[in-house]
């Protein structure tokens, strides 16, 4: 019996509203209450601080004060990886899912994040690829979309982020992920306009269901409470 997903279109959500919106969904898909969810999201313009970023900061370049003169929050997060920048324009997943009893391998399920990029983007006619040794995927040496991930009992959080049509700009406040030598692309960038974030969202969802092998619901609905 295949497994049902359940998909939140949740628009724009401030970054700290959806950290605790997963903590939240987390512990009633650990108690069984919920089926499997995957989140469809953008933030307001915000830096995160995975587990290696909280070591040290080095990898922010712009200063506190530059930053919050721009409106741009800066959050420490649980999830793996180094800094990342999210903000308008960049379709952002977050999987709440069980990997019980047959999926219990982190590697495998970074592996299959990516796979669920490379084929949202290669609907849209744009061919991704993996870099070996490096987490997300990229289009020539330049990261179209980030991962960072958290498993707690088997149970997902945090996940990916896909720039369809970001301020690549921002992305200078930064060394993406703590890679100094390789650049940030989008959709926009790379296909010389701009595609609907509803059609990346749907894109996105139908790619998860396949990569995962579930059937899924699509709701704009708000998440459960």
């Amino acid at each position: 019996m295949r497994r049902t997903l359940e998909v939140r279109r949740l628009g724009v959500v401030p970054y700290g509203e959806a950290l605790e919106l997963q903590n939240r969904i987390v512990a009633q898909r650990l108690a069984g209450e919920i089926p499997d969810q995957l989140l469809l999201l953008q933030h307001p313009p915000v830096i995160t601080l995975g587990v290696r970023a909280r070591r040290g900061r080095a990898n922010v370049l712009a200063t506190p004060e530059s930053l919050s003169a721009a409106g741009i929050a800066v959050f420490e997060t649980g999830r793996g990886g180094d800094v990342t920048y999210h903000g308008p324009g960049q379709l952002v997943g977050y999987p709440i899912i069980s990997l019980k009893p047959d999926r219990c391998d982190v590697h495998r399920y970074v592996r299959d994040i990516e796979e669920v990029m490379i084929r949202t983007v290669a609907s849209f006619g744009v061919a991704a690829r993996r870099v070996t040794g490096l987490t997300g995927i990229w289009v020539g040496d330049e990261k179209l979309g980030a991962i960072g991930v958290r498993i707690a009992k088997w149970t997902t959080s945090h996940g990916f982020a896909l720039n369809v049509a970001t301020e690549l700009a921002h992305f200078g406040l930064i060394v993406p992920c703590g890679i100094a030598d390789k650049g940030v692309t989008s959709l926009q960038k790379l296909l010389g306009h701009v595609v609907p974030m509803p059609e990346v969202e749907v894109a996105a969802a139908s790619a998860f269901a396949e990569v995962f092998d579930c059937s899924f619901a699509d709701s704009r609905a708000a998440a459960p409470a």
